[in-house]
């Protein structure tokens, strides 16, 4: 049973993840700034968690070695956020959220350069299959694709980071709700920093663009970060990591069917490549 609910929790995550880039794609069609929109995003996400950890009686105080490491760790991820959303302007959000996906092989490889794990012939492998399918998957004919691949890459390794840092960290001994709000929080803060410097965050009354604010950062921020850690303590990080799988795939649909972006043959093989990719690496490290 156990099993079967963290299988659920995996599907559930990923596929929430995924509905990120609709909402943030609706935000910014409403004239809302990278800054604005991850603003709001974080901002609400932050507020939700927090009152979850008050009802659930978790405690927010850290030592400041621990306060040290939240502020690290936060600036890894919302460097993620933030590069997404410019990948998301410059490439289909569903060929931006499958580069993202390579992320495993980018903690992989990590792991190997810093923390001397063993290194294999199917990570450098998977990393060849999965640059082949980035590239393939991408009409460079078409708008800036070079910016759009390469926010896309900066957010693969800042993840990467994050997780890494996670793992290898006084974060590892931090309540996950309690952490996750603090890390939303910080970059909340960031985020508004951002936009005050650029133009600053506008005070939203519109009853449609608090819907989409509410759709990224509830089921797409918040709900998914809270059934991700359900499911890495049912399951484990390796076959939560192969039902991470249906981000891409529920980015990739939303795009076609809600914003009419292309979807070809060749794109499809080459987020099959990364796909595969992904599932060599993270079963052959069950194996060992």
């Amino acid at each position: 049973m156990e099993r079967a609910k963290g299988i659920l929790y995996a599907a559930l995550s990923s596929s929430t993840f995924g509905l990120a880039p609709l909402f943030t794609l609706l935000l910014l069609g409403l004239g809302y700034s990278s800054f604005e929109v991850l603003s709001y995003r974080w901002g609400v996400a932050s507020l939700f968690l927090g009152a979850l950890a008050l009802l659930a009686g978790r405690s927010f105080r850290l030592s400041w070695p621990e306060l040290r490491t939240v502020f690290f760790l936060s600036l890894f991820r919302a460097a993620t956020s933030l590069s997404l959303v410019i990948a998301y302007q410059h490439i289909a959000s569903g060929v931006a959220s499958t580069i993202h996906f390579m992320y495993p092989l980018a903690v992989a490889l990590a792991m190997m350069c810093f923390f001397r794990e063993k290194g294999s012939v199917w990570v450098f492998a998977a990393i060849g299959m999965s640059i082949v399918g980035a590239s393939g998957n991408v009409d460079f004919t078409q708008g800036d694709t070079l910016a759009g691949m390469i926010a896309a890459a900066v957010s693969v390794f800042s993840y990467a980071g994050y997780i890494v840092g996670v793992r290898k960290s006084r974060a590892v001994g931090i309540d996950s709700t309690v952490l996750t709000c603090y890390v939303m929080g910080l970059g909340a803060l960031y985020f508004i920093a951002g936009g005050l410097v650029t133009g600053g965050i506008r005070i939203e009354t519109d009853g449609t663009a608090w819907l989409c604010i509410l759709g990224v950062a509830l089921p797409a921020t918040a709900v998914s970060n809270m059934t991700l850690v359900q499911a890495i303590k049912r399951i484990g990080p390796t076959l939560t990591s192969i039902f991470g799988a249906m981000e891409p795939l529920t980015a990739v649909v939303i795009g076609v069917w809600v914003f009419a972006e292309p979807f070809t043959a060749k794109g499809a093989a080459g987020i099959l490549l990364i796909v595969a990719a992904v599932s060599v690496v993270v079963l052959r490290s069950r194996k060992g």
